[in-house]
């Protein structure tokens, strides 16, 4: 009998087991939302400040605690349909601005 209470709570054991790591995503999740509502917060309280007359998006990203480091990440997820959107366009550029943009790009 001892062998069935131990394998009924090991069930128990592997259900939690089973259970924790499918919550860990959703914490995650959780987690990325609290943050980010908390970026735009803190942005909109900026925007809507009256005694702002200029909007620093410089000041924006150094004084939004993870508002540089996503808005980095979200440029860099970019940087592909940015690069298809240029080879699409390539075709309807004329010869002066081909040689152009190929004269920047060995500039750099």
């Amino acid at each position: 009998m001892p062998r069935k209470a131990a394998s009924a709570d090991s069930g128990e054991e592997n259900k939690k087991d089973s259970e924790a790591p499918s919550n860990t995503p959703l914490k995650k999740s959780e987690d990325e939302i609290s943050k980010l509502n908390k970026m735009l917060a803190s942005v909109l309280n900026y925007l809507s400040d009256d005694e702002v007359e200029e909007i620093d998006i410089e000041y924006l990203l150094a004084n939004t605690e993870g508002l540089r480091d996503w808005w980095d990440q979200y440029r860099e997820s970019n940087k592909k349909q940015i690069e298809e959107e240029i080879k699409k366009s390539l075709g309807s550029l004329s010869l002066e601005e081909l040689e152009s943009i190929r004269e920047q790009i060995k500039s750099k």
